[in-house]
C-alpha cells in the first residue's frame, strides 16, 4: 500500500472559533526555526529508512502563511514516488501568483482552499476573516498556473446560516467549476470559542437539510460522492485522504503530527516550543503511541471504509442489522454502501459493524 506523509504547519493569523487544531497566532517568530526543524525531522526519518511517499499533505494552521522557500526545503527533503500527489492548504487571502509559482517549483500538485462560506455574515459567525471575493481570484490564479487539481473546502451549520445562505455558498463554489469539493458539518470541539457559546451550536436537523442540498447540487454538477463529506470529478479524488480511509501507513512531521504504521499509531509533542527543543537536542519529538490489536484494527478498518463509496463487506453486519438498517444502505450483494440517508447516520451504522 502507498505510503503518505503529513506536514503540520501550526501558524495562523487568526484562530477560527471552531478550531481545535494545534495552531497558534502568536508564534510567528518561530516560523523559520520551525521549518528548519521539520526538515531535520524528515531527513532523520529518511536516514532511518523512510521510503518514497506517494502522497504529501501540508496542513495546519495556514501553510500558505509561511515562506514558500522554507516549505519547499521541507518538501525537497521528502523522497517521493513519480507522480506523487502533493497538496497544500491555503487561505484564499494569502494566495498569490508568486506563491503558487514557488509551490509548483517545489512539486506541489494540488491546492486546497479554505473557503468555508461565500456569505460574509456566515464567515463572521465562524470567526473567519478572509474576503469571499478572493476565492475566485485564488481559483483563477491556481488555474492559470496549471495545477493538476484543487479543492474547495466548505462548512455548513454556522449560527445564523440559513438554507438560502448555504445554497448561495454551494452555488458560488460550483460556479468556479472545482474538480473537488469537501463539505463538512460544523462540529463543536471542546476548548474552542464555539464550545463556550451553546447558543451558536449547530442544529442536527438543519445540518441534515444542508447535507441533502449539497448532495443534490454536487450530483447536478457532475461531481461524484466518494466519502461522506467529499465529492470529485473522475481522476481528482484526494489520494492522500483515501490512504487514511483505507487505514494506510503515513508519517507525520512537525508538532502534533500523527503517524501510523502496521497498526501502531504515534504522535508528536503538541507545542512548537517543545518540538523545537526535541529536534535541537537530537531527541525524538514523539509524545505517545498506541498499538491496536488485530480485532480492534479490523473494526477500525470497517468504520473507516463504511464512510466511502467502496462500503464494507455485507458480512460486516448481521442479517438482523442489515434488515434493520435497510433504509440506510445500498445492497450491492457482497458489499453494502451507505445510502444518502445512511450518510447522515453513519455513526449508527458504524457501531453495528462486526
Amino acid at each position: 500500500m502507498a505510503l503518505g506523509a503529513y506536514v503540520h504547519i501550526p501558524f495562523c493569523e487568526h484562530r477560527c472559533d471552531y478550531c481545535a487544531f494545534a495552531t497558534w497566532t502568536d508564534r510567528h517568530h518561530l516560523i523559520d526555526r520551525y521549518l528548519a526543524a521539520v526538515r531535520v525531522e524528515v531527513l532523520r526519518a529518511v536516514a532511518d529508512g523512510l521510503g518514497p511517499v506517494a502522497t504529501v499533505f501540508v496542513g495546519g494552521g495556514t501553510p500558505s502563511l509561511v515562506p514558500a522557500e522554507g516549505l519547499a526545503a521541507v518538501l525537497d527533503a521528502l523522497p517521493r514516488t513519480p507522480g506523487a500527489e502533493v497538496s497544500v492548504e491555503c487561505n484564499p487571502d494569502t494566495v498569490t501568483p508568486a506563491l503558487l509559482d514557488a509551490y509548483l517549483d517545489a512539486g506541489v500538485t494540488r491546492i486546497s482552499l479554505g473557503v468555508q462560506s461565500m456569505v460574509p455574515t456566515v464567515l463572521g459567525s465562524l470567526g473567519r476573516t478572509h474576503d469571499p471575493d478572493n476565492v475566485a481570484v485564488a481559483v483563477a490564479a491556481i488555474r492559470s498556473r496549471g495545477f493538476a487539481s484543487f479543492n474547495l473546502d466548505l462548512i455548513y451549520g454556522a449560527a445564523g446560516e440559513t438554507l438560502a445562505d448555504w445554497s448561495r455558498t454551494v452555488d458560488a463554489a460550483l460556479a468556479l467549476d472545482p474538480p473537488h469539493v469537501s463539505a463538512y458539518g460544523l462540529t463543536v470541539e471542546s476548548g474552542t470559542a464555539l464550545a463556550a457559546d451553546p447558543a451558536r451550536h449547530p442544529d442536527d436537523d438543519d445540518q441534515a437539510d444542508k447535507y441533502e442540498l449539497v448532495t443534490a447540487r454536487m450530483a447536478e454538477a457532475g461531481l461524484e460522492w466518494y466519502e461522506i463529506s467529499n465529492w470529485a470529478r473522475p481522476g481528482h479524488r484526494c489520494r492522500h485522504n483515501l490512504g487514511y480511509w483505507s487505514q494506510g501507513d503515513y508519517r507525520g512531521f512537525g508538532c502534533a503530527a500523527h503517524s501510523h504504521q502496521d497498526g501502531r499509531r504515534w504522535w508528536n509533542v503538541r507545542t512548537p516550543e517543545r518540538y523545537l527543543a526535541a529536534i535541537d537536542e537530537g531527541r525524538s519529538p514523539e509524545a505517545g503511541a498506541e498499538v491496536l490489536d488485530p480485532a480492534a484494527r479490523r473494526i477500525e478498518a470497517l468504520q473507516l471504509a463504511v464512510r466511502t463509496d467502496d462500503g464494507v463487506p455485507a458480512s460486516a453486519l448481521s442479517d438482523d442489522d442489515r434488515a434493520d438498517l435497510a433504509p440506510f444502505l445500498v445492497d450491492r450483494g457482497d458489499h453494502v454502501v451507505l445510502s444518502e440517508a445512511g450518510r447522515l447516520l453513519a455513526n449508527e451504522v458504524a457501531v453495528r459493524l462486526r
